[in-house]
């Protein structure tokens, strides 16, 4: 089984995962994947994944069956498994727990060739819907603390598959990125009696020179202090710090508002691949007053390095003001 392990000094944990072990020799250069003749995604192979979990289907179509718009099944291959306990322990400063979780994969379209950039906007807001319905229902269980939501596109990017798919973790304890926010975003609290990510949102809305999009309640912003090139956030314009409390018409401008920023990204620097991660609160906290969830979009432009890695700094080559500017003149 997989298993999660502290690093004591800088409070950061790892999956070792035992389920996807592999041998020195694994590591070596990936050979030119062929194009898949088969792909287990596709509509009419729903018996080579396990059984879904959820799915966009007319009434009466049998589940695991052809006829869905989206479907939601258990990752073949998880980092994470959902049965057993989390059996934390210790090994003189060393902390440790089972691999306890759930891994999921959100199949977007029964189209291979379909992307969020080219779906229709009513088809993106189901996948949205369906994240929200998973996030819902994982939060049940008292033995997670968080649930990422994340997009690899692309096989730079990290994705093993070219269908068009997402996936979820809901994990055991709060990533260090997502504390380190939290963190932020109280002590700014404490000091100024108001959120943030607020601020942010007031000040591109003022400001417009890293505005990308603004309508129906979201901007997309080039934020001030990017980490990569074209790094992109959609963030809610009213104040809410849990993804899973949005409403089914804000589900829907999200779907528009990121459809767009997709087809703006693809025209502006030609179909990267790039990944996207749904930051949003803590499972089992109220709602938070110094937090805002918000979506993080990174295209895969430059290669992260010995610098970067030693020192945490990111070099960027592109100021977001003028990612922005090229993004806003890529409208359709």
């Amino acid at each position: 089984m997989s298993e999660l392990r502290k690093d004591p000094v800088v409070g950061r944990w790892v999956i070792i995962s035992t389920e996807r072990a592999r041998r020195p020799s694994d590591f070596g250069p990936d050979p030119v994947r062929p194009h898949l003749v088969s792909c287990v995604f596709c509509a009419g192979h729903e018996d080579k994944t396990p059984p879904e979990i959820l799915a966009g289907r007319p009434p009466g179509s049998p589940p695991n069956s052809p006829g869905w718009t989206y479907r939601v099944v258990p990752n073949k291959f998880p980092a994470l498994r959902i049965e057993g306990e989390l059996e934390p322990s210790g090994e003189g400063p060393y902390d440790r727990m089972s691999g306890i979780g759930a891994h999921e994969v959100v199949i977007e379209s029964p189209d291979h060739a379909a992307s969020l950039a080219t779906m229709p906007t009513d088809a993106v807001a189901e996948v949205l819907l369906a994240f929200r319905e998973r996030v819902l229902d994982l939060k049940k269980d008292g033995r997670f603390q968080s649930i990422l939501v994340f997009k690899n596109h692309g096989e730079a990017a990290g994705a093993s598959l070219e269908h068009p798919h997402s996936q979820l973790i809901a994990l055991p304890i709060i990533p260090i990125m997502i504390t380190e926010e939290l963190a932020g975003s109280a002590k700014l609290w404490d000091i100024k009696e108001r959120c943030v990510w607020c601020d942010v949102v007031r000040e591109e809305r003022r400001g417009r020179r890293r505005l990308i999009i603004d309508r129906d309640g979201f901007v997309a912003i080039a934020p001030f202090a990017p980490r990569f090139p074209f790094e992109t956030w959609i963030l809610p314009t009213r104040h809410r710090s849990a993804f899973e409390d949005s409403g089914l018409d804000e589900l829907r401008a999200l779907a528009s508002v990121l459809g767009d920023f997709l087809r703006r990204m693809n025209r502006t620097l030609h179909d990267p691949p790039y990944n996207f991660m749904l930051h949003s609160a803590p499972v089992h906290e109220p709602a938070l007053e110094y937090f805002h969830w918000h979506l993080e979009i990174i295209p895969k432009l430059t290669r992260v390095a010995g610098f970067e890695w030693g020192s945490g700094f990111f070099i960027n080559p592109v100021p977001p003001e003028d990612a922005a500017t090229a993004l806003r003149e890529a409208a359709g």
